[in-house]
Parts: C-alpha cells; structure tokens; sequence
C-alpha cells in the first residue's frame, strides 16, 4: 500500500483541541522538556521512578538533567506509577513513555497490569533505537507485550531537549497505524512552538529515528580527528543511504528518509553539538574509552546499543551498511578510529545510487 509518509497538522479535524489529562512517563532530559512544552495547554504529569528524586525536583523546581531550566509551575510531579497511568485515562487521555529502548519493555510490563483498570486508550513512545538481543524497534516490543489492547505510535523527529525546555521551534512526527490516535496526537501537541505531521509509515519513522544516532557517532569521529566539512557532508549524505536501505528492507517507505524523522533526524543529530551521540564520536577520536566517555555524558547514548543491534540485523538481512559496521568495530572490536576512516575511504568504487 502506497502511503503519504507526512500529513500536514490543517488536515486533520479536532488539531489544537482542548486540554487533556496527560502523563509523560520518564524524568529523564527528553522527557521533561516535552512535559515543560506542554504544560502550557494541558494538564500534564510528569512520573520518575525515584521518589526521592522527584521530590527533589518538585521542591526545586529545577530537573538535574535540564541544569538551568525551571520548570512550568503547573506542571504535576509524582512518583506513583499507578496515579500517573490513572490521571492518563479516559477517551481524551494521553499516555507518553519517555524511557530509552532498553528500559520500554519493562516499562510496558508494569504498564499492562494498569491498562484495563485504568482505561488507556492511547499510548506514545519517544525512544529511538533497536532493542539489544531481539533486534525489535520500539512499536514490535508494543506489540509483544501489550498486544491490540491499546491504540500506539512513535513521536519522532529533529529535537533537542534543551532546544525544547526553552521554547525554541520544532517540528515532530507522530507515526501509527491509527488514524485516530494520530489526529489524536496531533490535536495534544501541535501548538505553540512544536509543529506535528501525522505518518502511517511507523517502521520508516522509527528506524530513521534508531539508525541516525550511529552515523552520528562516525560523524563525531571524523570531525574529532580534523577531516573537514566535506567528510561530513558525505558521512551525511551516505548514512541516509544506509539508512534507507535498511528501512526499506524492514517494510519502511523511501520518501519517509527524506522527510523529518529521516534526512532532518540525521542532520540536526550529526552536526549539532548538543548531540550526545556525536559526542560520543568526539571522544572516541580524542582516543578515550567508551566507559569513560559514558560516564561524562551522564545520559544515555543510544547510537552506543543501535550500532551493535543494527549491524547483527544488517548481517542476517543482507544488507550493506559500511559506516554502521566501521562504527561498530571502532566501539565493540577495537578498531581505531583512523583505521575506522581508512577502511572507509579504501571501499571500491560505485554508482552514488548503490
């Protein structure tokens, strides 16, 4: 089936509707800016696991991993699991999982015990990568653990957390297969500053999301050992072919790599210096381990898992994703850097389009 892979915010019914109860599960940067964000419109909860965290951060009104931010004063903080999915319930309730991949299906299976109880009946996701050991992206995991027992999708797209908490414009993509739960979606959060598009192209969407932050890494890598703006702009422009040859091999649609979630992820993440996985890159040329560039990051790094996950599925796929495997040889194998670019450059020969 051929699909639109972006429809514009005027062309669904009901966008920029009234407020609704909405729960942002997950304190961490990315999440509490898009609670911040929507403070404003709706009446919003955002829930941590540490109590005494987020008891911290309600009598400061400040989140440790957005320093320098204060946060809307309307903005509901708690760290009661089973009041943040209630205060998320009814028809016009939203649910937002902020966590990382590794932390979704753990999440989800907490959540599911509270489903019915609680009357979800709409649940996004924010996290970008594969899961480690299965290779599922994030609405496969949904689907295994949750089954049809609620309408999801992924928000994605070009954003920074910072950018986000200081009300700074930015476009997102929600993708599902619901069309109701899109518009739904698109009514909550477009406004203000965040423009949303609406895509059916879910698969397209989050693997544009996943594979994005490893070309990130190899950008930050070449950039750390001085290679120049061109070097960049090729890593660039043939990681977005690596990407759209896996997504397509997965179901994904070619038009959905040029759009936001796609060629807009990818830019905004290789070349922006708040971009925690080029950082990552960074601190590879500068010759430090992974371990101790983790720990300074201080957040988790998700291009650090995808480039294991994705060059296994790549391998078993057939699918050829030459700066992906570099990347993962330079993280898990041991490979230098430099000898991570020769390797590159050394790769014969062929039409742009291959």
């Amino acid at each position: 089936m051929q699909v639109s892979p972006e429809v514009t915010p005027e062309s669904i019914p009901g966008a920029q509707a009234a407020p609704r109860p909405i729960t942002v599960l997950g304190a961490g940067a990315w999440g509490t800016a898009v609670a911040m964000a929507l403070a404003g419109r709706h009446d919003v909860l955002l829930w941590g696991r540490n109590g005494d965290a987020m008891a911290a951060m309600a009598a400061s009104g400040e989140n440790s991993y957005l320093p320098g931010f204060t946060l809307p004063p309307q903005l509901r903080i708690s760290a009661d699991f089973n009041a943040a999915v209630a205060h998320a319930g009814g028809e016009h309730g939203l649910l937002i999982a902020a966590c990382p991949v590794a932390g979704l299906r753990p999440m989800l299976h907490q959540l599911k015990d509270q489903l019915k109880d609680k009357a979800i009946t709409s649940l996004v996701w924010l996290c970008k990568g594969f899961e480690g050991g299965t290779g599922m992206l994030p609405h496969q995991i949904v689907q295994e653990v949750l089954g049809d027992t609620v309408a999801g999708g992924a928000l994605s797209g070009p954003s920074f957390a910072q950018e986000v908490a200081r009300g700074l414009p930015c476009a997102l993509t929600i993708a599902s297969l619901d069309s109701a739960l899109r518009a739904k979606v698109v009514s909550a959060l477009h406004g203000g500053t965040i423009r949303v598009y609406a895509s059916e192209d879910l698969v397209g969407v989050e693997v544009g999301g996943a594979v994005k932050n490893v070309l990130a890494i190899a950008t930050g890598v070449a950039d750390g050992l001085g290679l120049g703006l061109n070097a960049r702009a090729a890593l660039i422009t043939r990681g977005l072919a690596e990407i759209t040859r896996l997504g397509t091999a997965l179901g994904g649609q070619t038009e959905t790599f040029m759009g936001l979630t796609g060629m807009g992820d990818l830019i905004l993440t290789c070349t922006g210096d708040l971009s925690r996985n080029r950082r990552v890159g960074l601190g590879l040329a500068q010759g430090k381990a992974l371990d101790t560039i983790v720990a300074e990051l201080g957040h988790v790094a998700e291009g650090v898992p995808c480039a294991k996950a994705v060059r296994e599925l790549a391998r078993c796929m057939g699918v050829e994703m030459p700066i992906t495997n570099a990347v993962a040889g330079v993280l898990f194998d041991g490979d230098l850097p430099h000898v991570m670019v020769q390797q590159l450059l050394s790769r014969d020969p062929r039409a742009e389009a291959a």
